[in-house]
């Protein structure tokens, strides 16, 4: 059976083959059609400032995924995709990189298991908090229902990023 899922690109490091880390994401997008996954829809690529210490700005999107694999497999296949990319799973969880792949959203609804691959949650624990995944996930299903929250990416999105009142 046929899933969808949300993947959220992030990129802050030149990469040899590819290049700046915009055309590491488009390489990534390409990477993501094919092996069993089908990529129906991509946001835009937006540029976006680190989190953390890194000074290095980065690169993000958003892919609409549609494929048979369960959460964690898909989640192997994503870590197969990153080392094939150059990246390794050492240091702090704010390092630069080459290349980052997280499971935002899932058609299942929501999984948990903490144990697997240093713990697989989906929905994303941070992503309605986070604009640079947000905004891209948005753009490539604005309708669809956190299955959390209930609101749809538009309605968390608008909620994230109204002005508010200087106090």
């Amino acid at each position: 059976m046929k899933q969808r899922y949300i993947i959220a690109l992030g990129s802050n490091m030149w990469h040899l083959r590819h290049g700046a880390p915009r055309a590491v994401i488009a390489a990534a997008l390409r990477e993501l059609d094919g092996k069993g996954m089908k990529v129906k829809r991509a946001s835009p690529i937006i540029d976006s400032s680190p989190l953390g210490p890194s000074l290095r700005r980065y690169a993000n999107a958003a892919a609409l995924v549609k494929t048979a694999l369960n959460p964690p497999e898909l989640l192997e296949r994503l870590h197969h995709i990153e080392r094939k990319f150059g990246r390794r799973r050492r240091g702090g969880p704010w390092r630069a990189r080459v290349l980052d792949l997280d499971i935002v959203l899932w058609s299942g609804g929501a999984w948990a298991s903490p144990k697997l691959m240093g713990g697989l949650i989906v929905p994303h624990t941070q992503f309605r908090q986070r604009a640079f995944v947000l905004g891209p996930a948005k753009a490539v299903a604005p309708g669809w229902r956190d299955p959390i929250t209930g609101l749809t990416l538009r309605q968390l999105d608008a909620r994230l990023t109204r002005p508010r009142p200087v106090p």
